[in-house]
């Protein structure tokens, strides 16, 4: 039995493929294309290991998937692979169109073309699962109810945009072909291997730095916080017993503001590494908001635990603290990807506010 896993390099694609080789030994096929965001030492536990099969590659490649797909013959695919950072959206959407819409249109073409072709029980056994984000329901008040997965769609970034339309993608090739699809829409990730554009691991690695720590506008921006081993938990959950056709919403149950966050990053920071020059808060620095910055996000998880009986297990207090502690420990795999470009990005994004 195989999985393959696309972009399962990348933050929440990596810590997936390492937490579902923990708990099967069901082989993985792993495509990724190692953009600046792809790291192979976030696999480095698995070199070695029989059951991880890396394959560097795109989703837009059709002849490779379909090489794959015939090689491998997956019972299931999970589709990480996606550009995901709004602030990247907005200097340079195209990279967005081509991986987020191109890429998952390529890739059902050709999930299409192989679960056609199984034998009947094989058939019924597919499944094809699409990771997306909440950023695709827009902008919610500050009384507003959280997202439901019947909210409708409200993309306000390049990114949100290119998100929803590779979720109409796929439900369209449910509802055209019968492809056996499943749509889980996440809050916030946090955690290992989180690339330092983010706002936690960004905030992270400048305070260790003695660099500003950047807060848009007022930061106020209100987000839910999900830690990254129960999203990996709750995609699982989903492929084994989610219904064909359905969303999933997965949320942390914590909605916290920008500005909450980075003082609570602080506060473990002085407690876990204080520095000489005082309390890190005192680099937090307001520049000029980005356009079309969202106010609100919020995630109504109610169907995901009614339906499949998932929680999160973590706390953000929880959560954090592993994550602090994580980078903390792993400073050489922070200092191998804050590379020229990383450096460069930051100028580009940062330098003008």
């Amino acid at each position: 039995m195989t999985v393959l896993v696309t972009g399962g390099a990348g933050f929440i694609g990596s810590n997936f493929v390492l937490d579902w080789l923990a708990q099967s030994d069901e082989t993985v096929v792993n495509l990724d294309a190692l953009t600046y965001a792809g790291n192979r030492r976030n696999l480095a536990a698995l070199d070695g290991d029989a059951r991880h099969v890396f394959v560097h590659g795109d989703v837009v490649d059709r002849a490779l998937l379909d090489r794959l797909l015939a090689e491998h013959r997956p019972r299931a695919i999970v589709h990480f692979a996606a550009e995901s950072h709004v602030d990247r959206s907005i200097h340079g959407p195209g990279a967005f169109m081509k991986t987020n819409v191109e890429g998952t249109f390529t890739l059902l073409e050709a999930a299409r073309a192989h679960w056609s072709a199984l034998e009947a029980d094989a058939k019924s056994a597919f499944r094809f699962h699409h990771v997306s984000t909440d950023e695709v329901y827009g902008s919610l008040a500050a009384d507003a109810p959280a997202f439901t997965e019947t909210h409708p769609y409200e993309p306000n970034s390049p990114y949100s945009a290119s998100k929803a339309a590779s979720d109409h993608l796929v439900r369209a090739w449910h509802h055209t072909y019968g492809l056996p699809v499943l749509t889980s829409n996440c809050s916030n990730n946090y955690g290992p291997f989180h690339f330092p554009e983010k706002l936690i691991p960004l905030m992270i690695v400048n305070a260790l730095a003695g660099k500003p720590l950047p807060i848009y506008g007022d930061g106020q921006q209100v987000r839910d916080w999900l830690y990254v081993g129960d999203h990996c938990s709750a995609i699982r959950a989903v492929l084994a017993r989610g219904r064909v056709g359905e969303t999933y919403n997965i949320g942390g149950w914590n909605e916290q503001t920008n500005k909450q966050i980075v003082h609570q990053v602080c506060a473990l920071l002085d407690e876990l590494r204080p520095s000489a020059e005082g309390p890190y808060a005192r680099l937090i620095t307001h520049v000029t908001d980005r356009p079309g910055h969202d106010r609100r996000y919020a995630i109504d998880a109610r169907k995901i635990e009614r339906e499949l009986g998932w929680r999160p297990a973590e706390t953000f207090a929880s959560g954090i603290r592993k994550t602090v502690q994580w980078y903390l420990e792993h400073g050489d795999w922070v200092a191998d990807v804050l590379s020229g470009g990383y450096r460069d990005w930051v100028a580009t994004n940062y330098n003008a506010r």
